[in-house]
């Protein structure tokens, strides 16, 4: 820190020392005027003359209010131009009191508006050069008193533009504090957004496989002990699905490493590329799915091929565990115009109640992530039985979607 700054912020520190200070300048200004005479015999020679003793202790207690000027800058101003008033009209020889009051002027001025600058600066002018031309010793066209005009609007000039910059200064300092704190904002949703996308993908994965091996680990053991060659395909089926759900988790995990750490994941997000190998799964838990497709030839948006994809593997498992036994579920991936409807079926009212429109997270997962993409989603039961989830995606998406378009499998 330089010297400069050090002595800035012990004023800031002592600011009735500043104010001391500052009054003991103008007193010492105001006694060395005094003894000056600008005047005279043989025209304009600077000779020293003899102050008026009453001018000397008008001077004294103008100056003295000055060292309260920020606490009170009204009153302040009011007995500075009293005094220099009262001075401009007993003083002979006169000393240059109006000083303290251009300074008082000065601290208004830079502590309030402009239009109250304007006023108080005209009025505290016409005063006290009304005073000086009207009821002084000397000629009202004299040098002092046209300088007490020039003086008092130095006074109120510099106190304005001061104000201003400090209204400047001020201005771009909240403006900087607020692109802080919206910038702290942005960080604060972008973390939220990124734990809520992490959390639907962890839902997703693990809802999905525990559900198939849920299942496939309850046949086999109801057959155990009689086929125990079906005991063992189905076994097979959980250590399947139980390493499918091992590498989703890690891929997923994996967006939570470092950039440092090793083994980021490379695989691609899941898509409808995928979507026969997702239902096969389900085939294989013992669910009859069905699936009907008119999309061949349309390649969609990472987020919006991701979205369908996981809108089908969520739909399907809440029909593996909602729908009961002996449920068939109908898959169809369409084009229609510029868009791609995904719809899932089930037939089965189960021995569980099939999730409403508003319950579960992840029909709510399922919700998120369609709007992500700005599509449309609707889920509800059937008329008859069964229930119903039907998704509008976009083709081609408008604006890059936050979150899941770029995770990985």
């Amino acid at each position: 820190m330089s010297t400069v700054d050090r002595a800035r912020k012990q004023m800031r520190a002592h600011p009735l020392a500043l104010d001391a200070a500052i009054a003991a300048g103008v007193l010492a200004c105001v006694v060395a005027g005094s003894f000056v005479d600008p005047y005279g015999e043989n025209g304009v020679t600077w000779g020293l003359r003899n102050p008026d003793p009453g001018s000397l202790v008008l001077a004294g207690l103008a100056a003295a209010a000055l060292v309260f000027r920020r606490r009170a800058p009204m009153t302040v101003l009011a007995v500075t131009g009293a005094l220099a008033v009262l001075e401009n009209v007993i003083g002979d020889p006169r000393a240059p009191v109006a000083m303290a009051a251009v300074v008082a002027l000065y601290t208004v001025a830079a502590g309030t508006d402009r239009p109250t600058t304007w006023r108080i600066g005209l009025l505290t002018t016409a005063v006290l050069a009304a005073s000086a031309m009207l009821a002084g010793p000397l000629p009202w066209y004299a040098q002092d008193n046209l300088g007490i005009i020039a003086w008092a609007g130095i006074g109120a000039t510099a106190g304005e533009a001061v104000r201003t910059r400090r209204a400047f200064v001020h201005a771009i300092r909240e403006r900087a504090e607020r692109a802080e704190r919206t910038r702290e904002e942005e960080a604060r949703r972008r973390v939220a957004e990124e734990r809520l996308r992490i959390a639907r993908d962890l839902h997703d994965v693990v809802a999905h496989h525990i559900a198939l091996v849920n299942v496939q680990a309850g046949v086999a053991a109801h057959v155990m002990d009689r086929r125990p060659d079906q005991a063992k395909e189905a076994l097979a089926h959980v250590r399947e699905a139980s390493r499918s759900a091992l590498n989703e988790l890690r891929a997923t995990v994996g967006l939570l490493r470092q950039s440092d750490d090793p083994e980021a994941p490379t695989e691609p997000a899941p898509g409808l590329g995928r979507l026969d190998e997702l239902v096969g799964t389900f085939r294989n838990a013992g669910l009859h799915v069905e699936v009907a497709r008119t999309d061949q030839g349309v390649t969609l948006p990472a987020a919006v091929d991701l979205a369908a994809y996981r809108v089908i593997q969520e739909a399907l498992t809440n029909v593996q565990k909602h729908a009961g036994t002996g449920a068939r579920a109908e898959v169809s991936v369409v084009r229609v115009g510029p868009h791609i409807e995904v719809t899932v079926l089930d037939n089965g009212s189960g021995d569980d109640p099939a999730p409403g429109p508003g319950g579960g997270h992840g029909l709510l997962g399922m919700r998120e992530r369609v709007s992500a993409v700005r599509g449309t989603l609707t889920t509800g039961p059937r008329y008859g039985g069964g229930f119903r989830v039907h998704a509008i995606l976009p083709v081609k998406t408008t604006a890059p979607a936050k979150g899941p378009a770029e995770e990985p499998a």
